[in-house]
């Protein structure tokens, strides 16, 4: 993920009235699942496989506390091979 942290940390703050509930959506091979799923215990998990079942896109929703939580978590998801974060 090539972005400008602070940036994205400003760009949040001020589209998001934090602690709220906020949606990530990623795009993984099937064998990564597990891991996207992982970065967010308790979330509310909704998957939709490709047409080809290449790939599944998970969308995980959950209450985060602060803009710095959700920066962390796409972080933690950037060390997944092959990740596509929308």
């Amino acid at each position: 993920m090539s972005w400008d942290e602070r940036s994205f940390l400003e760009k949040l703050e001020g589209t998001h009235q934090f602690p709220e509930h906020y949606t990530f959506k990623f795009i993984v091979k099937p064998e990564y699942q597990a891991q996207i799923e992982s970065l967010l215990p308790g979330a509310e998990i909704r998957l939709k496989p490709s047409s080809g079942n290449k790939y599944v896109s998970v969308t995980l929703r959950r209450l985060m506390d602060t803009s710095r939580d959700v920066v962390e978590v796409y972080k933690q998801a950037n060390k997944i091979e092959g990740i596509i974060a929308l």
